[in-house]
């Protein structure tokens, strides 16, 4: 029914904050395609850049499996090098969209918890225009449409009212199944931040639930500006 691009920092981050949404659309028929756009290579205590950043393509491609995503695109980022007033970023973003042609994106708020994830955020609004122009020229050629933007919650919402809810009940447990994969960042989350990673995004899903009448739940909220607003429910 529609092409939906998940563009998140991080190759976990899908699997946390929509991996729901995303197996709801892929049974109504939709097209999936998630792009990370950081490598994740400095996410553990212990385990080198360079061994992890292997590591967590693989992680990302057996959770990608699972859930049945029909392209997983990868940005060419290290952690902490995305910013969001780099042209070249910018471009490589804008490629992307190009390429993929969504009918909507999901990716990070604004209001996000960390640089990376903020930096994502800016470069997709901007992309998400640049790639409507076809004068602003990138390798890929043509230009993409005008589509709306949602934004997934941050960690455990801190700071963010959804404006949409997506009933996630049926797909609970093969997003907490997808993001068992990444075993490195559930080690990681235990020893960096004190926190049991599935049990917590579990718990926020079924917060969320409680919010709109459904035993899980993920949030978004659509970015309300001029031309990318729309009539349709897009978000399954």
């Amino acid at each position: 029914m529609y092409t939906v691009l998940c563009i998140s920092c991080h190759p976990d981050d899908m699997e946390v904050y929509c991996a729901g949404t995303l197996l709801k659309c892929k049974a109504r028929g939709d097209r999936v395609v998630v792009c990370h756009l950081s490598s994740g290579n400095k996410g553990h205590v212990i385990i080198p850049p360079d061994e992890l950043s292997v590591m967590r393509a693989e992680e990302a491609a057996q959770s990608a499996f699972l859930g049945g995503i029909d392209e997983v695109i990868w940005g060419g980022f290290d952690d902490l090098e995305i910013f969001d007033n780099n042209k070249a970023a910018r471009d490589k973003v804008v490629e992307i969209i190009k390429r993929v042609d969504p009918d909507f994106i999901i990716t990070h708020p604004p209001e996000d918890y960390m640089p990376d994830h903020v930096a994502t955020s800016k470069l997709v609004f901007d992309a998400a225009f640049a790639a409507t122009l076809p004068n602003y020229h990138v390798s890929t050629a043509g230009h993409a449409k005008m589509v709306p933007i949602y934004y997934v919650d941050p960690p455990a919402g801190v700071g963010f009212d959804p404006t949409e809810y997506v009933d996630i009940t049926p797909y609970i447990d093969k997003k907490l199944e997808m993001l068992n994969c990444h075993a490195s960042q559930i080690v990681w989350m235990r020893e960096h931040d004190n926190v049991d990673f599935p049990l917590m995004v579990k718990t926020f899903a079924r917060y969320r639930g409680y919010q709109c009448g459904a035993d899980y739940a993920e949030g978004f909220k659509q970015c309300h500006v001029y031309l990318k607003g729309t009539t349709k429910r897009y978000l399954p």
